[in-house]
């Protein structure tokens, strides 16, 4: 029944949806730190869900098809940002199980041992002693960190605090942060070259998500571009092929960029290029800010029922 009703929420052909799902990491066991991240058990359920109500292609069939018109009914991709090792380790096994493709957006300047700043943040307080944290002098609170859940609370205050700074300032914030924790940082958290060659050697896609991971509206245009470039050329001479696909950082519209940057991936010669703002891609859609969401529920029928809902915000271009 559910899936008679999805596909009737997307026909296919010309009037067809394309519902573009949207994950960052998968993780063996629940973060207390990243609580909102699935678990492998819990990905690999949606999963399971997913393939029952939906015809799941890859992404570049999706914007193809979706560009001619003919999209199957129920279409949807799957999506992963940033270049996180778990997406090999734990989500790949999990994809390849049931055949299912998928795309991954990656961060190029933390492959090969880097970390992003909101992860020296979540991994500092993850590994601190302290159980008080003083980040007055970074114009932050004193933090009490005797619990998971007080930990939680940091990260989430300093990650708002910092996550829309200017880059250098952002990264300065997040390494004084580490300093104070006195902690060393994992450095296995991201994928490797190889890492990459071998994810795309099982048939998944790979895309460009800057190098980075600016908020692109806090560059000047000259800098927006290089950053978004940058990554296409690194990930097209690592894997010898040519790179389509395109998703921003953060990805809200409006806030984390813009039509300048819009302009500026189409220009980049990207096939198509994805927000995070919700919806799906139909084809009165900007093909270069393509919705995506990420269905947090966790029972098939709260599932079912946001996949719906999403299904009915159809954004088109301005």
């Amino acid at each position: 029944m559910l899936r008679l009703i999805t596909r009737a929420f997307s026909p296919g052909g010309a009037q067809g949806n394309l519902s573009v799902l949207f994950f960052h990491r998968v993780v063996a066991e629940r973060d207390p730190l990243s609580p909102d991240e699935p678990t492998a058990a819990e990905f690999d359920r949606l999963l399971g869900w997913l393939q029952r109500q939906f015809t799941v292609i890859s992404l570049s069939e999706g914007v193809s098809r979706l560009a001619n018109g003919n999209l199957p009914p129920a279409a949807a991709a799957i999506t992963f940002d940033d270049g996180y090792f778990d997406n090999l380790s734990l989500a790949a096994p999990l994809l390849q199980k049931r055949n299912l493709p998928a795309t991954l957006f990656v961060a190029t300047d933390y492959i090969d041992g880097g970390i992003m700043f909101n992860d020296m943040v979540i991994e500092a307080l993850r590994k601190t002693n302290l159980s008080r944290l003083d980040l007055s002098e970074l114009d932050l609170p004193v933090f009490e960190l005797e619990d998971w859940s007080q930990r939680r609370a940091a990260v989430n205050a300093i990650l708002r605090a910092i996550k829309h700074q200017a880059p250098a300032q952002r990264l300065d914030t997040a390494r004084a942060v580490v300093t104070r924790c006195d902690v060393t940082l994992p450095q296995d958290l991201m994928m490797s070259r190889e890492h990459l060659r071998e994810f795309s050697r099982h048939g998944f896609e790979i895309g460009a998500h800057t190098g980075s991971h600016p908020i692109l509206t806090k560059l000047d245009d000259a800098d927006a571009y290089r950053d978004i470039q940058r990554s296409r050329t690194w990930l097209e001479e690592c894997l010898d092929r040519r790179i389509g696909l395109f998703a921003y950082p953060n990805g809200k519209y409006g806030q984390d960029f813009d039509s300048r940057h819009r302009d500026m991936a189409r220009a980049c010669g990207f096939d198509a290029a994805f927000s995070t703002e919700p919806g799906v891609c139909s084809t009165a859609a900007d093909r270069w800010a393509l919705p995506r969401f990420t269905p947090w529920d966790r029972s098939p029928g709260r599932f079912a029922l946001r996949m719906l809902a999403n299904c009915r915000n159809r954004p088109t271009a301005a």
